[in-house]
């Protein structure tokens, strides 16, 4: 008996392999649109609180003792402390501040870290033997004794807190750099512009500096909720911001005085507070690496 289905030619099985989009592609642009809209989501999410906690007066947040150790309600929604004060405002004008010390401080730590990184991986060995020295010691003392240290002989205050923290945070970022540019180096194509005449300067600016771009963002965003914490444990022991300053240090170290008396909101909301906003720009940080990195946008 005859078979007479009529078999595709090659033509047409090939013009309809075309046609197919591979997965890895469609799985790529997938992932990559996803960490785009949520990147933009958090980020938005992250300028309003910063900025609606700017925009509220020192009158919004001035006690009354009419209003004071009022449980959290429809009008107070984290409550008032022992003297009145609302602690929701309150939290979102300590969350500016500790956003501005934490982003002040990254910036400078990733500045520093960029700068000897590459000063480790491109100088001389007795030079990258020093810095990784450095590096060495400074990762050995705990971060929260050398901030109190440094906060302490600088006069306390914000100038004290932000070198603290800016002089602290920069170790891992600078191997993670040194680590680059030292691979950078061995590429062929640096080797090729050194013969065709190309000078250290020009190879630095066209080849190294935009592959260290990526690693200067990401570590910047990384580092940020390490400096946010450190800044709001180091406020709360005493040794940061003044204690009239409305940080989230300062509030937490406030509340604790009337905790026994059944204040809870006071230390419970805030803190809840401040760590929703550390995991928000801990997932920030790691949708900015997806996005920047190509090879992550397909896991």
């Amino acid at each position: 008996m005859q078979n007479n289905t009529k078999q595709p030619s090659y033509g047409r099985q090939l013009y309809k392999r075309s046609n197919k989009k591979p997965l890895n592609r469609i799985n790529y642009l997938n992932n990559r649109k996803r960490a785009v809209i949520l990147t933009t989501s958090l980020t938005i999410i992250f300028v309003i609180v910063y900025v609606a906690g700017m925009l509220i007066s020192e009158d919004a947040v001035s006690g009354s003792f009419l209003n004071a150790k009022i449980a959290p309600c429809f009008k107070y929604p984290f409550g008032t402390d022992a003297l009145g004060r609302n602690v929701f405002l309150r939290t979102l004008k300590g969350l500016s501040v500790s956003i501005t010390v934490g982003i002040a401080a990254s910036a400078i730590s990733a500045v520093i870290a960029v700068l000897v990184g590459v000063a480790a991986a491109a100088g001389s060995r007795w030079l990258d033997a020093v810095i990784n020295w450095i590096i060495d010691l400074v990762m050995s003392v705990p971060h929260t004794i050398l901030i109190i240290l440094i906060s302490f002989c600088l006069g306390r205050g914000m100038k004290g807190l932000l070198v603290g923290i800016a002089a602290t945070h920069w170790c891992s970022l600078a191997r993670v750099i040194r680590g680059e540019v030292l691979q950078l180096r061995s590429q062929q194509y640096i080797a090729v512009s050194r013969r065709l005449g190309k000078s250290s300067g020009w190879i630095f600016v066209n080849h190294i500096l935009p592959h260290l771009v990526p690693q200067f963002f990401v570590g910047l965003v990384l580092m940020f909720p390490h400096a946010i914490l450190h800044e709001a444990s180091i406020s709360f022991l005493g040794f940061g911001l003044p204690p009239e300053q409305p940080a989230i240090g300062i509030i937490l170290a406030e509340s604790m005085r009337y905790l026994s008396t059944g204040m809870w909101w006071t230390a419970v909301l805030p803190g809840i507070t401040l760590v929703l906003i550390v995991l928000l720009v801990d997932k920030l940080g790691d949708n900015i690496k997806m996005i920047l990195d190509p090879y992550r946008a397909q896991e």
